[in-house]
């Protein structure tokens, strides 16, 4: 029953979030000048900001597991590798996006 009320309300959301993505092109009013970069600037901040405090906490976890069982030290570093890889993905997408919008 629960699964059934979250896929009907994913279905929803969907429905009621497509208008939006049906509006033509065009400009933001205000939107214009100095306002870009900077918003540009603080999504960047926001994205590297997280991204610290996740490959932190990521790092944390997985010196605790190679000291807990230092058996499985080959598993924990790929996964640790893997996983670092894949945080540091979001900064250099948002990089990308700004690089697409500001130039």
């Amino acid at each position: 029953m629960l699964k059934q009320r979250n896929l009907f309300m994913f279905v929803l959301l969907l429905l009621v979030a497509a208008p939006a993505f049906a509006q033509g092109g065009g400009t933001v009013p205000g939107a214009t000048g100095w306002i870009v970069p900077v918003a540009a600037g603080f999504s960047m901040a926001f994205a590297s900001g997280l991204c610290a405090l996740s490959q932190g906490k990521a790092t944390a976890a997985a010196a605790e597991a190679m000291a807990r069982t230092p058996e499985a030290r080959d598993a924990i570093q790929f996964v640790l590798i893997l996983g670092l890889a894949l945080i540091e993905s979001l900064a250099l997408y948002t990089l990308v996006i700004i690089f697409a919008k500001v130039v």
